[in-house]
């Protein structure tokens, strides 16, 4: 369009042609504003939502390296509770001679029993090397985590809850108990520090009375 025939408008279509044009550019900067603020917003939700997937992943990879170290670790919990019942006996055949009868055998006698006390260290140290390790907590503090009290016995001399006898040697793996120590405490002693409670007898351990 021509300078002249721009000037040979009236004013008011000027004005309308100036207003739409206006309105238009108005327009078109509100579309870019709100494509914006809408690509905005869905960025931080794709933020947010990787965050929570990278957390959801760093919880799988920890829970998955704890199983596999418990795995590891307690994979043969079961066997070596069983394996316990053989230590058992083969210490209970060696305590039923009497030591006139060790002293007084002949070479054969003795040569077996030596072979049966050696058969049972060497099954407390393989268990050991599996992370098995022995209870014998006389003279510690009773802990009911890892002892089971059969009964007290009074005795002044030491600190009430001790344990002062034990009867049948407990064992661990880990951090966790394959069977309590059965043990006799204290009662009597010195009175325990503040916040501590009596130490009572456990409940019976039926199988622990068929064993013995």
């Amino acid at each position: 369009m021509s300078d002249q025939a721009k000037d040979e408008r009236a004013p008011e279509e000027i004005e309308a042609t100036e207003a739409a044009v206006g309105e238009r550019t108005e327009g078109s900067v509100d579309g870019d504003y709100e494509a914006l603020v809408r690509l905005l917003k869905e960025n931080e939700e794709l933020k947010d939502r990787a965050l929570r997937v990278a957390a959801e992943m760093e919880n799988l990879r920890r829970r998955t390296a704890r199983d596999v170290h418990d795995a590891r670790t307690y994979a043969v919990a079961n066997f070596a509770r069983d394996m316990l019942s053989v230590s058992d006996n083969l210490r209970r055949a060696l305590d039923a001679v009497p030591d006139e009868a060790k002293a007084a055998g002949d070479a054969g006698f003795k040569a077996l029993i030596e072979g049966v006390d050696l058969t049972e260290r060497a099954m407390l140290s393989a268990l050991e090397r599996h992370g098995v390790k022995k209870l014998a907590p006389e003279g510690e503090k009773f802990d009911p985590n890892f002892h089971q009290a059969m009964f007290e016995v009074p005795n002044p001399e030491v600190p009430a809850g001790t344990v002062v006898q034990v009867v049948q040697p407990g064992y661990s793996i880990g951090e966790r108990v394959l069977r309590p120590a059965m043990v006799g405490v204290a009662k009597g002693g010195p009175k325990q520090a503040a916040g501590e409670a009596p130490v009572e007898p456990g409940p019976v351990n039926e199988q622990a009375e068929k064993d013995a």
